[in-house]
């Protein structure tokens, strides 16, 4: 039928305790919730929204500018057919010439130097660590901070096995000494890493981690997946406190 409505759909892999955060998320960008299927530490959730028509004159338009691009590409192609060769060969010297980078990878012995963004250096991250973890605050920081590094005061919300493994896991953290029960602040996710990774350092070193436990977290700003509500980050060095 031409009055038909048709539907895009989408589907989110959430950790458990997250989903009416994500399901909130999505509702506002006009899904709806179709399924939820709760497995024994993640959800999966599958939304649909209308599709919108795509007008016909910007559909010629936008082939208009198709075709366009695909002249000046092939007009550009054939200029520069050409200085391929020395290009190459210049890329070849300059990389003969090249030494190895004299930087020390981060470890947790040398990380007491490393600078870092505290709560109490940035009121921003500050006001990050009580909002919301769906606020659009997480985007904006992991826009500015991305490769930077912060340190804070955190406990373990939830560990799982990631996929088939049995001595890699999945990490969400959260600000504060509440663990599974923290309800404000970022949902921090470290992905795919093991015991070994997250740089146990401090007074008392335990041999494993878990749930629940309550640390000083240093770690890299990754991205922000809004649709999850998850602020990815990797560990640097983790001090028991």
């Amino acid at each position: 039928m031409a009055d038909e409505i048709k539907y895009e759909y989408k589907t989110v892999r959430t950790v458990r305790g997250t989903d009416g955060l994500v399901i909130s998320k999505m509702r506002k960008d006009g899904w709806e919730l179709v399924e939820q299927a709760q497995g024994k530490l993640r959800s999966t959730l599958s939304f649909r929204r209308p599709k919108q028509p795509l007008p016909w004159l910007l559909i010629g338009a936008a082939a208009a500018v198709l075709v366009i691009l695909a002249v000046v590409i092939g007009v550009a192609s054939a200029l520069s057919d050409g200085d391929g060769k020395k290009d190459e060969a210049d890329k070849s010297a300059a990389a003969a010439g090249e030494k190895p980078s004299a930087t020390p990878t981060p470890t947790a012995s040398n990380t007491a130097t490393i600078k870092a963004t505290t709560p109490q250096n940035d009121p921003k991250f500050a006001a990050l660590l009580k909002a919301d973890s769906c606020d659009d605050t997480n985007l904006d920081f992991a826009t500015r901070h991305k490769g930077q590094t912060i340190a804070f005061d955190g406990s373990i919300v939830n560990m799982a096995p990631h996929g088939d493994y049995d001595t890699r896991y999945d990490f969400l953290l959260g600000p504060g000494d509440k663990g599974p029960n923290t309800t404000v602040g970022p949902a921090f996710k470290y992905e795919d890493v093991n015991i070994s990774d997250l740089g146990l350092t401090g007074k008392d070193i335990p041999a494993t981690v878990g749930t629940g436990d309550k640390f000083r977290f240093l770690a890299k700003v990754g991205d922000f997946n809004a649709d999850q509500c998850l602020f990815f980050l990797e560990p640097i060095s983790t001090e028991t406190r």
